[in-house]
């Protein structure tokens, strides 16, 4: 019966979706306040709907309810409990079913928080959200029904697959989401400010909570599948440029260009039409991620392998949202008119400068995950883009972007001069170069990559720690300290992330050290400092699982310091063996231990990594999530954003 529920009310919810697109749309264009007000009632209606039926789905995995086909075939009687709940969102169904629930979420949310919205805009607003929720919500009921039943249950479940049963895979998609969804807000602000014809400073400081909060669960979510690809896959590696992995990080470089490009409109009400174009494209190349995930014309570790049609239907969706939005986008050029003027020497050029970094440097990432894909279809050549490729053609606009980022943030807005802004970061300027030349000399003979990447990061974090200071003028207390605004500490922790990940990638890049070697049991090796032994293999019994362990002692200067116990796991019931690698985390470098195969003479091949550094890139992220949301907290973007002259019906409300 629940289950039943569950699918009415997707149904219902589908229904509302359509009410919401249409009749408050309408409403606007004619002015009618009480057709208006129906798109706050329909969006928390419909975010109640779909919570009621991811409830259902939820409780029907809880309970191994094998008369559901979506649940025999990710679930398993024997799985912990966690696993059975993330099971819902570890398939194509029901993975699209928390993708809309996250969508109506946001538009319940700008119902809720939207009391400062002119009633016009936000009205829009939530119709657009109404509309991409029809065409997701079509999707599900037609192709990727969640509540399919089978005909004759079976006694158990096929399992879940066993490289999502791990914490990391438990909270990475739900980020992912709210990240990729998210920006479908930004999205909805722009179409609606292109509607009504008025893209102004109110407009840009409308936009900018919506898209950090995406941008902050892009963060997260990325960390998380970063983090989880390190320990989990035994390769060692923390980013392999995947094409799941880059349809998460397009959508994020250009939603942090967005960000910096509507402070531009919120200050100087300039860059509009650039602002309304990236976030048309930050939403597109989400739905593109969504296609990529779900299409299946691209191989991955993280896709879900459907078939062509549903991609198909997916890649309409992306057609008629992204053709119809830059249609439009066209037909209103002549009300993104700039405003503010400014020299070529200001912050807002070091602005435009990040925001063409950061786009052109997603379109490069694009590039490179979709060639192949092109190589086929129309030169009938298979080719495979790899980490070389994105090496070599993404980082030089990183390293640009580190250079620019300190200045850029020095510069006062409108116009300056580049001596008068630059004498303050010379002593940081030099700093810098002098610890990597204390690199470099230290670490003769090997690649450059660690020496840049100290500078870059040094370089970054003074620079910031310098603006932040440079607004307490010259009184600078404590007390002065304190009342700076959470906006600046957001900046401030935001780009500190940002340089201190830079610094560990490049030192994990250029100094990590491998060892791989045949191993007898009692036999012992060494890697830099540390002596390890394997004392023993056993074999061990998890929940839904059989286990190979080994037991591995580790050393230095003859003191024991840990135990390390990697494994080979294999789970019955998906027929399928994974790697779980063990590492000793410190705070300058983690020791990373897999266990490979058993050889002929019982002997066991062992990889040993020491990984320099790797646990900062994601301290550097989470310091980037922070600092994003001490921005959001901040007053400043819970307020209205200066008065507009206001329509008659706008006074009316």
């Amino acid at each position: 019966m629940i289950n039943e529920i569950g699918h009415f009310t997707l149904l219902l919810a589908f229904c509302v979706a359509l009410l919401q697109a249409t009749v408050p749309l309408f409403g606007a264009h004619k002015g009618r306040i009480d057709l208006m007000a129906i798109s706050e009632s329909a969006a928390n209606l419909q975010f109640a709907l779909l919570l009621a039926s991811f409830g259902a789905l939820t409780h029907a995995f809880m309970t191994s309810d094998f008369s559901v086909k979506l649940v025999v075939l990710n679930s398993h009687s024997l799985k912990p409990m966690l696993y059975k709940i993330t099971g819902v969102w570890g398939n194509h169904e029901g993975s699209m079913l928390l993708w809309v629930l996250i969508l109506s979420l946001f538009g319940a949310s700008a119902s809720w928080f939207g009391a400062n919205l002119p009633i016009l805009l936000k009205t829009r607003v939530l119709a657009i959200q109404g509309a991409i929720g029809v065409a997701f919500l079509a999707f599900i009921i037609f192709t990727s029904n969640p509540f399919e039943r089978v005909e004759i249950p079976p006694f158990d479940g096929q399992d879940l697959n066993p490289l999502l049963q791990d914490p990391g895979l438990a909270f990475h998609p739900p980020f992912l989401y709210l990240g990729y969804v998210g920006l479908s807000m930004a999205f909805s602000f722009a179409v609606a400010a292109l509607i009504e014809g008025r893209i102004d400073a109110a407009w840009g400081r409308w936009v900018r909570p919506w898209t950090l909060a995406a941008w902050i669960f892009l963060t997260i979510g990325i960390a998380l599948g970063s983090w989880w690809a390190y320990y989990e896959l035994g390769w060692g590696g923390f980013w392999f440029w995947d094409p799941v992995e880059n349809a998460s990080f397009m959508p994020w470089l250009l939603a942090a260009a967005l960000l910096h490009s509507a402070i531009v409109v919120e200050k100087r009400e300039t860059l509009k039409s650039w602002t309304i174009l990236l976030a048309i494209l930050a939403f597109g190349f989400s739905l593109i991620g969504t296609f990529i995930v779900r299409s299946g014309v691209l191989t991955s570790v993280h896709a879900f392998a459907n078939d062509p049609e549903r991609g198909m239907f997916i890649l309409i969706i992306l057609g008629i949202f992204m053709g119809g939005a830059l249609t439009l986008f066209s037909f209103r050029s002549s009300a993104m008119e700039a405003r503010g003027v400014f020299s070529m020497v200001s912050r807002e050029t070091a602005l435009v400068s990040n925001n063409v970094l950061l786009a052109v440097s997603a379109f490069v990432v694009f590039f490179g995950t979709i060639w192949p894909l092109v190589a086929e279809l129309f030169f009938d050549r298979k080719l495979s883009v790899g980490p070389p490729f994105f090496n070599a053609a993404f980082t030089p606009f990183m390293i640009l972007l580190g250079l620019i980022l300190p200045v850029g943030s020095n510069l006062p807005w409108k116009r300056a001069n580049i001596l008068n802004s630059s004498k303050k970061l010379i002593f940081v300027f030099i700093l810098s170069i002098c610890l990597a030349g204390l690199i470099w000399a230290i670490q003769t003979g090997k690649s450059l990559i660690g020496p840049v990447g100290v500078f870059l990061g040094a370089w970054i974090v003074m620079g910031t720690i310098l603006d932040l200071f440079s607004k307490l003028g010259r009184s600078i207390s404590l007390k002065r300290l304190i009342v700076l605004p959470r906006a600046d500490f957001g900046k401030f922790f935001a780009h500190s992330g940002l340089g201190i990940t830079m610094f560990a990638i490049a030192a994990l890049t250029s100094w990590e050290k491998e060892d791989i070697r045949v191993v007898p049991v009692g036999g012992s090796w060494k890697i830099a400092a540390y002596e390890l032994k394997l004392n023993s293999v056993e074999n061990v019994r998890g929940p839904n699982y059989f286990s190979t362990m080994g037991v591995i002692a580790v050393s230095k200067d003859g003191q024991l310091l840990t135990v390390l116990r990697p494994e080979k796991r294999n789970y019955p019931v998906a027929q399928m063996p994974t790697t779980e690698a063990a590492i000793d985390y410190r705070l300058s470098r983690d020791l990373y231990v897999v266990l490979g195969d058993q050889q002929s003479d019982n002997s066991w091949t062992i990889r040993t990594y020491l990984k320099p550094f790797t646990n900062w890139i994601w301290g550097g992220c989470a310091l980037m999530a922070v600092g994003g949301l001490l921005s959001l907290t901040d007053r400043r973007l819970r307020i209205a954003a200066g008065r507009r002259k206001v329509s008659v019906v706008e006074q009316a409300t």
